[in-house]
């Protein structure tokens, strides 16, 4: 069975197969108009545009949707379902994020849902309670299929490095909308200072400070660089980790802290299961269903420190966290790719 997927070389998506392959083969991602030779940038994607479907209808039997339609408008995506339908050619969509992460207004992407959810053939999604929602919005029934293994199957036997303090983390990236990291270091930092050995650790990309940036956030830097020189915390400043730098840094934590006031889902959280590093996930979306973790109150509507402050004296309390079994992680794999593969084929 041919997949045309969108996209087809993210981890996620690499780990719909198992290891030593399946009936499924995906599509390689097209090279995008302008990115280099050799590149590996899928964004974005070519396969979106109705013009592709047309011209290589016979060369995929299956269209599968995961994320990457931020720059489509409605209308678009309309035309794009339009243009596989007269082709004869079903939509799978996996409903990763109800609520978009990387916009500050809701409206854009409930329209695009609005769209790719009743004009789906089949619906995934990796939660019980996004199911739910899914259901309540738009009267149909996802498939729930749980997130497989992000960090590949020799980093799920890696030994955790010992260490003799208690290390707390908060990634602020490059600050997207949904993320108010401010706010929860403040909480941190003060928690932190009770806790025996415990230590504090921040980081962020340096596009934070830079004016000329679409991440530009000014003050923000400013004021981490202020509790850094107080003690109160250790920044870390850099650009983006590649994987083998993430999964270095995620296994030195004892506990991560996602900064989230709205989102769905997180590879993140993840990943961290993965390495044993312990999650402390905000109670919006659907974080605590994925995999073993503590949970605060964080949403749109702002945050409890107090439910923070537990969270971390918890994870303090019953460390290690919870890591992910290597040997059920793989089987864990297997299910899923068999589920996808009999999803396809009923399809046909």
């Amino acid at each position: 069975m041919r997949v045309a997927s969108v996209p087809a070389g993210h981890v996620y998506v690499r780990h719909l197969s198992p290891p030593e392959g399946d009936r499924v083969t995906r599509l390689a991602d097209p090279r995008p108009c302008g990115a280099p030779s050799g590149s590996q940038q899928w964004w974005p994607p070519v396969m979106l545009d109705p013009g592709w479907v047309d011209e290589h209808a016979d060369s995929f039997d299956v269209f599968h949707l995961h994320f990457g339609f931020d720059a489509q408008t409605p209308s678009r995506l309309d035309d794009l379902l339009t243009a596989l339908r007269g082709n004869g050619k079903p939509l799978v969509y996996t409903v990763h994020d109800l609520a978009n992460p990387h916009h500050h207004d809701e409206g854009e992407h409930r329209a695009q849902l609005d769209v790719l959810v009743p004009g789906a053939n089949r619906l995934i999604t990796l939660t019980p309670g996004a199911a739910r929602e899914i259901a309540a919005r738009w009267g149909r029934t996802a498939t729930v299929l749980p997130h497989p293994h992000v960090v590949e199957p020799d980093g799920l036997l890696r030994p955790r490095p010992p260490h003799d303090t208690f290390r707390v983390g908060l990634h602020a990236k490059s600050i997207r909308p949904n993320m108010a990291p401010l706010p929860v270091v403040r909480v941190l930092a003060d928690a932190v200072a009770e806790l025996p050995g415990a230590v504090l650790r921040v980081d962020c990309h340096p596009d934070v400070d830079d004016a000329e940036s679409h991440w530009y956030a000014p003050g923000v830097l400013d004021e981490l660089r202020s509790m850094s020189r107080e003690g109160r915390l250790e920044l870390s400043v850099h650009d983006y980790f590649d994987d083998d730098a993430l999964w270095d840094y995620l296994i030195g934590l004892d506990v991560s802290v996602l900064p989230y006031r709205f989102g769905t889902h997180s590879g993140w959280l993840e990943a961290c299961y993965d390495l044993g590093t312990a999650v402390i996930a905000p109670s919006c979306g659907f974080y605590a269903q994925q995999r073993p973790c503590f949970t605060y109150g964080h949403d749109r509507r702002g945050l409890d420190a107090a439910s923070l402050r537990d969270a971390l004296r918890r994870a303090y309390e019953e460390r290690p966290g919870p890591r992910a079994d290597p040997v059920e992680r793989g089987a864990e794999r297997v299910r899923i790719a068999r589920a996808h593969e009999l999803l396809y084929a009923d399809l046909l």
